[in-house]
């Protein structure tokens, strides 16, 4: 939906299923198109899509494509983002640490990005500019094993940007990519952003003209995993000269690992997605462990006065319960960075995926998550002068039905 402020709302699709192009489909319209009746009844509605490898390859296709356009429109819908991140496979299945692969250093991750800006253009209402989401570069340990990676995620960096400046430059729109920081990645912190796009910007004197078109996807799970503060971070980036292409709205699990929250974490504990854990003390981060049962098996990972934040995304609307707390504090910061910087970013998303590893407790029937998720948003956008006072009213009686 487009809020008073410009910005446009929408929740990501990667929460459904779907890995072909006729799987995605049939879940818009067995889920998204229910949710849009329950939170966006007479208003234009965003959808934020998430397009895998091979669904990707069949939309692509021109009478597919119209097709998908044309139920767009019928639909009062509009596509405005893509997560380009989950290259392939991202549930039902083991996906972990295989989710940054292939990474930028390769050229099908090249491909397939650009593939997605060909998508997104077709797709763009008049006057909407056009984003999609990506990997940070790599993730740590892949670099670590074979350095020369780093050359490479340069050099395509600066490929694709060319790509996509001169599709912006051919079609009149405005594109552009935003490379997600998230922890144990290439770069996962704020300062470790900024330092990886000046070594690219060193790298390439054309790189400078290409920062309009390749900034950062800025998670707010991500980074207050890393235990950073929003209004400093954002501002870091901002003043770094880089774009702002997206915000995910997105909650982490934090916790103190006593004994009662090392037991209760372990109904979190679960074989599909890599759920990296920082270690904070006195609100700064000391130690990192790949994945949560990596901590727990460690009896030296904690110290008194200790925190874990841990890479789990939690729905927005509802608080995971004792012992645990969540980081929609770092979300509603974020916020409040928007509010006094309404330009500076207009692509906000929704994206709590994690729907079907969530412990039971926690788990509601999909689309009451999303119309709840959407009232706890919309809530805190009108708040702050962002977002409709009916639209808000409307979406909080749906949520309380």
């Amino acid at each position: 939906m487009i809020l008073q402020g410009g910005q446009h709302l929408a929740y990501c699709t990667n929460v459904h299923r779907g890995e072909t192009w006729p799987e995605t489909f049939a879940a818009l319209k067995k889920h998204t198109i229910p949710v849009r009746r329950r939170v966006a009844f007479g208003q234009l509605y965003a959808i934020g899509l998430r397009l895998g490898r091979r669904a990707a390859a069949e939309l692509v296709q021109p009478e597919t494509l119209a097709a998908f356009h044309y139920w767009l429109r019928i639909n009062e819908c509009y596509v405005f983002t893509i997560n380009g991140f989950p290259y392939g496979n991202f549930h039902g299945t083991r996906v972990k640490e295989q989710v940054y692969a292939p990474d930028w250093s390769t050229p099908e991750r090249v491909a397939y990005t650009k593939q997605l800006f060909e998508i997104l253009v077709r797709l763009l209402p008049a006057g909407v500019s056009g984003s999609v989401s990506t990997v940070p570069a790599s993730f740590k340990a892949f670099v670590a094993a074979e350095p020369a990676r780093r050359q490479a995620i340069f050099a395509n960096l600066t490929e694709c940007g060319r790509f996509i400046a001169d599709l912006s430059a051919k079609t009149g729109r405005d594109l552009h990519l935003g490379l997600e920081p998230e922890p144990l990645c290439l770069f996962e912190t704020t300062e470790e952003t900024v330092a990886f796009f000046n070594e690219w910007r060193a790298s390439d004197p054309v790189v400078e003209s290409l920062l309009p078109y390749v900034g950062v996807n800025y998670d707010c799970c991500h980074l207050a995993v890393e235990f950073e503060s929003p209004l400093p971070a954002l501002d870091r980036l901002a003043a770094a000269g880089l774009r702002l292409s997206k915000l995910h709205l997105s909650s982490a699990l934090r916790v103190r690992p006593d004994a009662a929250g090392r037991q209760a974490l372990a109904a979190f504990v679960e074989p599909t997605y890599l759920h990296q854990v920082v270690v904070g003390n006195g609100g700064v981060a000391r130690r990192r462990f790949v994945d949560l049962p990596d901590a727990l098996a460690d009896p030296e990972a904690s110290l008194p006065g200790d925190e874990w934040r841990i890479h789990f995304h939690v729905p927005l609307h509802a608080k995971p319960g004792a012992p645990f707390g969540d980081t929609r504090d770092h979300l509603l910061g974020a916020l409040d960075w928007v509010r006094h910087h309404p330009t500076a970013c207009t692509h906000l998303e929704m994206e709590t995926y994690t729907w079907e590893v969530l412990p039971p407790a926690m788990r509601l029937p999909i689309e009451d998550q999303l119309v709840r998720e959407y009232s706890w948003t919309l809530e805190a956008l009108n708040a702050r002068g962002l977002a409709d006072a009916g639209t808000t009213l409307q979406c909080r009686q749906e949520a309380e039905k």
